[in-house]
């Protein structure tokens, strides 16, 4: 396949409510996109950097300058996704960047063979089940209010962002609230250290399907021992940046369960790998979520209908966070969302609305 140009978009999403988790409070999306352009199609990708390095080291005007200085110059003009992963691997880091790059080629790549990107991964179903992820709020009445909002709209299951000060108390409640029914789990955001175990352990009469990521994101051992501490099954996020950092949480018994972020671990073909050996231990998956718009959306589908992702993921449906998503909304219908089935990622922005919310392009010839 034959790249004629690659251009970098940047556009600003308001999100319909404030999202807040244990290391800051998000009203907007700045989000950089990537459209590779080819004689034949178009791809593109979404880059899940935040604005500032709080979730990872990565943020978008970091990735714009590696994909600009860096990413893009090092493909050569004819190339597949897997010939991205190898012009890109030497420069170390920068996932996210990479990911979006991966993705975009990746599309424009299956749009022109006519094979949709559920297909090319492997997909096992044409729907899958959504859950919500629910930010933390400012009392428990508030929070239970929100909850019930979801639940009404026919989310599978919830999770709840949690950080000191704010973990026992919400839980317990919507616990206590909407009774042992409904799949309940919590996402600390490494919030925590290993002398918080006592603490953490009050959450297991609670019946939790995980905590997601409790201590930091460097640390598997302290993991490893905070999991012979609590029964609540143990789920890495942050950790996990590749399917060696898998094999090695799975060798030190650091987890259970991993949330499979492909922006985060640096693209679907590594999402894939990860995937696959997950389920060869006998380990769960699920596909966690970092506000996408539909473009990234649209692809985190097609990966979550693998037959390894056995929990619901935070694929939710546009209006979790957008009145006005890119591309057509993506809605819930009895508590699932449909895997695109059309080549490549299935979907392409809406031209108008992309105008309209777009700050800056850059276009990077070849």
């Amino acid at each position: 396949m034959r790249i004629t140009g690659i251009e970098l978009r940047r556009v600003a999403m308001p999100l319909v409510t404030p999202f807040r988790t244990s290391f800051g409070t998000e009203t907007e999306r700045d989000v950089l996109l990537v459209r590779v352009v080819t004689p034949d199609a178009e791809g593109w990708g979404e880059c899940v950097a935040m604005s500032d390095p709080l979730y990872s080291p990565e943020y978008v005007d970091a990735a714009a300058d590696v994909l600009r200085r860096f990413l893009v110059p090092a493909l050569p003009a004819h190339t597949d996704a897997h010939g991205v992963g190898r012009a890109l691997h030497p420069f170390k880091g920068h996932r996210m960047a990479k990911a979006a790059l991966e993705t975009a080629v990746l599309d424009a790549q299956l749009r022109t063979s006519g094979q949709s990107l559920a297909t090319y991964l492997g997909a096992a179903v044409d729907r899958v089940p959504a859950g919500v992820s629910v930010g933390i709020m400012n009392s428990v009445p508030e929070l239970l209010e929100a909850v019930t909002g979801y639940l009404d709209e026919g989310y599978r299951r919830v999770k709840l962002k949690i950080a000191p000060g704010w973990d026992l108390a919400p839980t317990r409640a919507v616990r206590e609230h909407f009774g042992p029914g409904l799949l309940l789990q919590v996402d600390a955001n490494a919030a925590y250290t290993l002398t918080d175990a006592p603490h953490l352990a009050k959450l297991d009469p609670l019946d939790l399907l995980l905590i997601e990521q409790p201590l930091a994101h460097d640390d598997l051992l302290q993991h490893a021992r905070l999991a012979e501490r609590i029964t609540t099954p143990i789920c890495l996020d942050e950790s996990i940046e590749s399917a060696q950092d898998a094999a090695a949480a799975i060798t030190l018994g650091a987890c259970s369960i991993v949330n499979i972020k492909p922006g985060r671990v640096g693209g679907y073909l590594e999402a894939r790998r990860i995937h696959d050996l997950a389920r060869a231990h006998g380990l769960a998956v699920w596909c966690g979520g970092m506000l996408e718009t539909g473009i990234g959306r649209a692809a985190n589908l097609a990966l979550a209908a693998l037959p390894g992702f056995t929990l619901p993921g935070d694929t939710s449906a546009s209006r979790r966070y957008y009145t006005t998503d890119l591309t057509p909304p993506f809605e819930l219908h009895d508590g699932h969302l449909n895997v695109p089935a059309t080549p490549g990622i299935g979907v392409d922005p809406i031209p108008a609305v992309l105008d309209e919310v777009t700050t800056s392009t850059e276009w990077i010839p070849f």
